[in-house]
């Protein structure tokens, strides 16, 4: 992950984007790209979506879609110094104790 947060950030600053990746304008992105994986299953049912992975153009967009919500989250974390698999791992612990099995 580190080396993936390595290049995005090479990425953006030998384009000179560094300025425009602020949390806020990160936070957006990332918003905006769930959007627009949201999109490719907004009318599918249940057993459609289930599918969506076994026509190549269908999963071609979901796998572009999922790489740009986590870069947007890995250059989100990297700027504001949040290690995203410690805080995923310490949300787990935390719903663990919040949602006991019965």
């Amino acid at each position: 992950m580190a080396e993936l947060q390595r290049r995005l950030a090479e990425f953006a600053r030998v384009r000179g984007w560094e300025p425009y990746h602020t949390p806020k304008n990160l936070a957006t992105a990332i918003g905006v790209e769930a959007a627009e994986l949201v999109e490719i299953f907004q009318w599918l049912t249940p057993d459609q979506s289930a599918r969506v992975m076994d026509r190549e153009e269908s999963a071609h967009r979901v796998r572009d879609e999922v790489a740009d919500v986590l870069a947007y989250l890995l250059q989100f974390c990297e700027v504001l110094g949040v290690d995203a698999l410690m805080a995923l791992s310490d949300k787990i612990d935390r719903n663990e104790k919040r949602f006991p099995v019965t």
